[in-house]
């Protein structure tokens, strides 16, 4: 289905990943090189076809709002009010809104390795950030629950990505609970980050609101077509609030909703309702993918790494190789694999780097190749 592709094709397409190191694989960014769902893109025709670029009309928001707890129900077994979904351009300004409307007091609490923007957001914001380094027990990465108590024992926002960019753990059932003693203990409040909900190979997504009442009471969920369906340029994400929120966010919601894209609404409903077969295909790619990074990576001396249990993304320790070169990203990237260092995750992870296995077969073996030759090559 998508044998056509190759590093050309990519590098032509002008996008961030392809073009930002020319001569490279992009693999520092988490979108996927499988394009978007054939519904997506005749949706997109459709438009420019009829001209009808205008402003986002009523019905069609409500739409999308409709499309986004079916899509809840359907997939996850969560019922949800139509009416508690807000309409975003992405998942960051989802989160702003929440520090400057929702959570105006109290630390922003990240679990690290964290997804880069999270940990920049809370300054641009005037907030105090509080990481929280997560541990590895048995083989897997878990978070420290103890640490995440003790940091949220003020209060604020507690920040969960589930599943977890850059780890690719899949929360289970009894870890969301102990999460929701301990927010429910300190008064805090969740910003869940579920975007790469669609691609979870091993386990179950659960959305952490699904808990129960009192769960559902202190979060903000944030969703979005764009890393399930390879879309963050159509710039249009979904915040599911819970009651308690919702009459203090639906002014400045309102205000943002006019800038969603009209085509990305409607290209989001699309995906959400008539995109299977699509999503079963890159799927069966993607779960290949993360055992061939899995079993390649940790047969290179030096390097080592979990197999992911969801998302697209490999965590690798590098920490073999990491006191023979200056910088790890550096030297992989000078020799045709543009990666995203470890340090950006967080504190203390600067022996590690994050990579996006979100391509073809074919790209991935011609870059693990190159890692495998690069690190072979280190004095």
């Amino acid at each position: 289905m998508f044998d056509n592709i190759t590093p050309e094709t990519l590098r032509a397409t002008g996008s961030v990943k392809w073009t930002s190191f020319p001569g490279t694989i992009g693999m520092f960014i988490a979108e996927m090189d499988f394009g978007v769902p054939p519904v997506v893109s005749e949706k997109l025709r459709e438009r420019a076809a009829n001209g009808a670029l205008g402003y986002l009309p009523a019905n069609m928001a409500g739409d999308l709002r409709e499309a986004t707890a079916e899509l809840m129900e359907r997939d996850y077994g969560w019922e949800i009010d139509p009416g508690t979904v807000y309409l975003y351009p992405d998942v960051l300004s989802t989160m702003r809104d929440v520090l400057r409307h929702l959570v105006t007091e109290g630390p922003v609490v990240i679990p690290t390795p964290a997804y880069m923007p999270f940990l920049n957001l809370p300054a641009e914001e005037g907030r105090e950030l509080v990481t929280v380094p997560s541990l590895i027990k048995d083989g897997r990465w878990e978070l420290d629950f103890d640490g995440i108590d003790e940091a949220l024992k003020d209060g604020g926002l507690f920040v969960l990505c589930n599943p977890w960019n850059p780890v690719g753990r899949v929360l289970e059932r009894a870890e969301l609970e102990r999460v929701c003693e301990i927010v429910a203990k300190n008064d805090a409040v969740v910003f869940s980050d579920e975007i790469h909900a669609p691609h979870v190979f091993d386990g179950e997504h659960i959305p952490y609101a699904s808990l129960s009442d009192r769960a559902a009471d202190h979060t903000i969920t944030a969703t979005s077509t764009s890393k399930g369906w390879n879309t963050p340029g159509l710039k249009n994400a979904q915040m599911i609030v819970g009651h308690p929120f919702q009459a203090t966010i639906a002014a400045p919601a309102g205000l943002i909703e006019r800038q969603i894209s009209t085509v990305g609404v409607e290209s989001a409903i699309a995906a959400y309702r008539d995109s299977t077969e699509w999503m079963d295909n890159v799927k069966a790619i993607l779960s290949q993918n993360r055992k061939t990074v899995t079993e390649r990576i940790n047969a290179i001396p030096g390097l080592s790494t979990i197999l992911p249990e969801g998302t697209y993304i490999s965590w690798i320790d590098v920490s073999g190789i990491a006191d023979r070169v200056d910088s790890v990203t550096d030297y992989l990237r000078d020799r045709g694999v543009a990666l995203t260092p470890g340090a950006d995750c967080g504190p203390g992870y600067e022996n590690y780097v994050r990579l996006v296995f979100g391509t073809t077969p074919a790209i991935l073996d011609e870059a693990l190749n190159i890692i495998e030759k690069a690190v072979a090559d280190v004095d």
